[in-house]
């Protein structure tokens, strides 16, 4: 059940968290792109925020089996910095060369600064479901 609550905690956190900061960044003009993209993606069609969701589920249960124990200080502030490193290391150095892109320095920026914002999501919904593991002194 603790692994469900840890998908979810990443899926809720970018449909809230993560498309949240980049509807502000998109409002104030900072990124081109709107926030929500319902445009169908490959293989299966379904709209690219979910598939987006979907990955950040994915995320948010390796961010939890790696931090789910520690103490209070040591699991927020390593779930932001973690949120911002992983996920966006991933999409500039594989996806970004996949699908035929060259990530620019606003794009590390700003993926580190959505991630890292991701991650404190993840963080809060892992905290009000109460999925976090019991303490153990890492931290």
């Amino acid at each position: 059940m603790v692994w469900f609550k840890a998908f979810v905690s990443g899926f809720l956190a970018t449909l809230i968290f993560h498309q949240g900061l980049f509807a502000v960044f998109f409002y104030a003009g900072i990124v081109p792109v709107e926030p929500f993209n319902l445009a169908p993606v490959p293989p299966l069609g379904v709209p690219a925020v979910i598939s987006l969701a979907f990955f950040g589920g994915l995320w948010g249960m390796a961010l939890w089996a790696i931090l789910g124990r520690m103490r209070a200080a040591g699991f927020w502030s390593l779930m932001i910095i973690l949120g911002a490193i992983g996920p966006t290391v991933v999409a500039m150095l594989v996806v970004l060369p996949l699908k035929g892109m060259e990530p620019s320095a606003q794009m590390w920026i700003g993926g580190l600064i959505l991630n890292g914002f991701w991650g404190l999501g993840v963080a809060v919904f892992l905290s009000i479901m109460g999925a976090r593991r019991k303490s153990i002194s890492v931290f």
